[in-house]
């Protein structure tokens, strides 16, 4: 059992293995891809009373002119890739292409349109890089990245992104003439319920031209762009607001919950501070 003191190493588990592990790129069919969506919803339907989401018409407005995508959130739990996938499939019916560093230990989830990367040195992630530019170029595809390449603990300040993204955006806006940057703020809440919620926000479209922007400060704008989406969301829910959000699906109430808002309805007096 991994320590508190252990959760959030800063060495990502490429490099503390040190060892070369093959790349393997994304695998998809549609078998494998009607097992990964079924399962990979089932999770989320088991685990959360709800998922709501709020901004994708943003991103229907960009695929109009089919460039190619890339969405990039924080990375601060397990959930997030299971979340990322259900964004893409689910809420965009597009197949996510998701960089896992663990591929290695679980090569299944290829099938679902994970591909690996190895973070023990510059050149080791290349190969991932390379296939990150590519996969983008059919339209069916959306990457879904965490930029901050390794994960951080819930809500950290400041967000600090690694140049991995940047590269990808120039060289696909370069050898596709335009990419679309998507922010997307993620967050798991108990609310009025004994399960927890996913609440997404989709932040405005940024545009990459064929044009060769610094990387270090590119990385900063995105990264404070993130931040300022990511921040918004935290004040909206610490305000009750809740205004614009579309439901991906929500559980119906147990039955003690049923109960309860019945006799509230009928006028009993429920002291339980539900």
């Amino acid at each position: 059992m991994v320590s508190l003191e252990e959760l959030y190493s800063q060495v990502p588990p490429t490099k503390l293995r040190n060892i070369n592990e093959k790349f393997l790129p994304a695998q998809t069919s549609p078998f494998w891809l009607w097992v990964a969506d079924r399962y990979f919803y089932g999770m989320l339907e088991k685990r959360f009373h709800g998922f709501y989401y709020k901004g994708a018409e943003k991103f229907y407005l960009q695929k109009k002119a089919d460039i190619p995508v890339i969405l990039f959130a924080p990375h601060h739990n397990w959930w997030d890739g299971i979340v990322g996938y259900n964004i893409c499939n689910r809420i965009f019916k597009k197949e996510i292409r998701l960089m896992i560093e663990e591929l290695n230990r679980f090569p299944l989830i290829r099938r679902g349109g994970a591909f690996s990367v190895n973070k023990k040195s510059p050149q080791a992630s290349m190969p991932a890089l390379k296939f990150a530019v590519d996969t983008i170029g059919d339209p069916n595809n959306i990457l879904y990245i965490f930029p901050e390449g390794i994960i951080k603990p819930p809500n950290h300040r400041p967000l600090k992104l690694q140049t991995g993204m940047t590269y990808i955006a120039e060289k696909a806006a370069k050898k596709y003439g335009k990419v679309a940057l998507m922010p997307v703020a993620v967050n798991y809440y108990f609310l009025r319920d004994n399960r927890p919620e996913v609440l997404v926000e989709f932040g405005d479209i940024i545009e990459l031209t064929n044009d060769k922007p610094d990387r270090k400060e590119y990385t900063n704008y995105l990264a404070n762009t993130l931040e300022k989406l990511c921040d918004k969301q935290i004040e909206d829910v610490k305000h009750g607001n809740f205004s614009g959000y579309e439901k991906l699906f929500e559980s119906k109430l147990r039955w003690y919950r049923r109960i309860e808002q019945k006799l509230k309805h009928n006028g009993i007096k429920i002291n339980s501070g539900l």
